[in-house]
């Protein structure tokens, strides 16, 4: 663990930052770097001038989508968020409680058989829980399986693999749903602003119940300053499914795309001495499941079981753009595995002392090598 005890609830960011005053922007957000364990503070805009010619940013292209639906067990008002959509047309949901201020608390109680009404008509079957089984099984096309992890378990409580009966839930969705928020957001925000410059619409409807949020800053004038310095890009897809905000659980199997000439450019980046930036902890998850034996990274999709920990390592990206996350966050992992636990470490430490922003709407953290930018 982190020497972080907790964030203090003041550095939630409550609201995206075009709204925080007149003349705001996405990239009006503020910018850790980390250098090792060297810290510097910047703004997002300055992020050309922290990259270098041949650097290849790697983004997710999934789209948010409204996962969240008001739905009824009896009596009872329940929130239903959807997450992730199997191979066989079920969903990984979890059902949680209004909690009287426009947001959720988790709830107990669950079980198989459970019935949900929501609208139109439309009713969730509750099945079983999540963790017994492959959403799509089987393993990722192009790849080995890396082994399940032990912690899938630690969703038997929380997400359960549901069946929709009386109507799609695409539709259900873009009729009655709503952005996923938390109860540190002060009110609920368009889908639109869920959306990144990256997101592309699936073709089959499919996208992440949460945000990718580290892409959330990019702007075209920022995009447009990296490509002109000579910053390539790159698309992959990961859909995201819910996070716990109670018990931050490892990430369970989740479906990815990369793409062949994402893979060449990766490829190409490595080959020429360019840094591999991963813009997000989705897109290490992606190009880290399409690593080949060799070091190679090949086109590739399916479902990704894949937790990247210090232990296990990262053998392409060489840095990582991210958010700031909880000190209990798995998501910890995957940064100490890129940076270092003592590079970790120092930057949280400075992020509280500069009163940095958490969570999707808050600052960013961008983590690279010892390297002198140029």
């Amino acid at each position: 663990m982190t020497t972080i005890v907790r964030v203090p609830e003041e550095l939630s960011a409550r609201v995206p930052a075009e709204q925080r005053g007149p003349g705001r922007a996405r990239d009006d957000v503020r910018l850790l770097v980390s250098r090792g364990t060297r810290v510097t503070h910047h703004g997002f805009r300055e992020l050309p001038g922290l990259l270098r010619a041949g650097d290849l940013l790697v983004v997710n292209t999934s789209p948010t989508l409204a996962a969240a639906v008001d739905g009824r067990i009896g009596e009872t008002p329940v929130v239903v968020h959807f997450s992730t959509r199997g191979d066989d047309g079920r969903w990984a949901v979890e059902l949680r409680e209004p909690d009287g201020r426009g947001t959720t608390r988790a709830r107990a109680g669950t079980r198989a058989g459970t019935e949900v009404r929501l609208p139109d008509g439309v009713r969730l079957m509750v099945e079983e829980p999540v963790g017994g089984r492959e959403p799509g099984g089987g393993h990722p096309v192009g790849r080995h399986p890396v082994g399940r992890p032990e912690s899938l378990g630690r969703y038997r409580e929380r997400l359960w693999w549901g069946r929709v009966e009386g109507g799609a839930v695409l539709g259900l969705l873009r009729g009655h749903g709503r952005p996923i928020r938390y109860s540190y957001t002060t009110r609920d925000q368009p889908l639109s602003a869920y959306q990144t410059l990256f997101s592309l619409s699936s073709p089959d409807g499919a996208g992440s119940a949460e945000m990718p949020s580290a892409g959330r800053p990019f702007t075209e004038r920022v995009v447009a300053e990296l490509v002109r310095g000579g910053v390539g890009f790159a698309r992959v897809t990961l859909h995201t499914g819910v996070a716990s905000a109670e018990a931050h659980e490892p990430p369970y199997p989740e479906w990815f795309t990369v793409p062949e000439a994402s893979a060449r450019a990766i490829d190409a980046a490595a080959a020429g001495g360019g840094r591999v930036v991963a813009v997000g902890t989705t897109a290490v998850r992606a190009v880290e499941s399409a690593v080949g034996a060799d070091g190679a990274v090949r086109a590739c999709e399916g479902w990704t079981d894949l937790v990247v920990t210090p232990e296990r390592g990262v053998r392409v990206v060489d840095g990582l753009l991210t958010g700031l996350h909880e000190p209990e966050a798995s998501h910890l992992l995957m940064l100490r595995a890129v940076a270092g636990r003592a590079a970790v470490d120092r930057a949280y430490e400075e992020a509280l002392r500069g009163l940095y922003l958490w969570h999707e709407f808050g600052d960013v953290h961008l983590l690279l090598g010892e390297e002198t930018p140029r």
